[in-house]
């Protein structure tokens, strides 16, 4: 995924105004990300996001104090990457129809969850959330944003639909997409099939949001 330093979850710390601050902590959550996508929350820790980008424990620990913390600022970092490419499109399609927004949108998210590392950081979070209060506190306010950055997108398109049933769609929206995310299709299932099943995605979610 491509970061900017305005994409960076804790950008307002002290530690991380520098140019070599924001940096190192970029290069632990990339190396987190990458162990959390491959080995789970059990196979990262501290200690090997350390070895892994070269630098001391406790220059790991300077930026994040615990491995949760970590975590955190890696789902966070994931959403501020998000947000910045919805706002993206919603800019450089400013004047365009909402729908072709709208659809952009989903197919930003579906490329997204397709790229292995982020695939793989939201299978272990949506895994470790059935039993660990933390990540499922963390996927809540994930689910949270996710549903309010869709409800925005659709909102009003159709005068026929309501913002109550609006937020309703948004729901039911997010859950398809998470939901594709989970049968892994990366791994499984060929090229064409995949597109094939992203573009019937699309025009689920385009009859949500525009049917009655």
């Amino acid at each position: 995924m491509n970061t900017t330093a305005s994409t960076h979850p804790l950008k307002s710390k002290t530690s991380l105004t520098t140019e070599k601050g924001l940096g190192r902590a970029l290069e632990i959550l990339h190396a987190a990300r990458r162990i959390f996508a491959s080995e789970g929350y059990a196979g990262l820790s501290m200690r090997r996001v350390a070895s892994d980008v070269g630098i001391s424990l406790s220059n790991v620990q300077h930026y994040y104090k615990s491995k949760d913390i970590l975590i955190e600022a890696m789902l966070q970092f994931s959403m501020n990457n998000f947000q910045a490419k919805v706002d993206a499109i919603a800019a450089n399609m400013d004047g365009r129809d909402r729908i072709q927004r709208l659809d952009s949108t989903i197919q930003m998210f579906l490329d997204e969850l397709s790229d292995p590392v982020t695939h793989g950081v939201f299978f272990e979070i949506w895994a470790l959330a059935e039993r660990n209060e933390f990540a499922s506190n963390l996927m809540d306010k994930m689910l949270a944003r996710e549903r309010k950055a869709i409800f925005k997108l659709i909102q009003g398109i159709s005068p026929a639909i309501s913002d109550e049933q609006a937020m309703l769609r948004a729901i039911l929206i997010v859950a398809q997409v998470e939901g594709l995310m989970l049968f892994r299709l990366h791994k499984r299932s060929p090229g064409g099939e995949v597109a094939h099943i992203h573009a019937a995605l699309r025009q689920a979610v385009l009859n949500l949001a525009t049917q009655p």
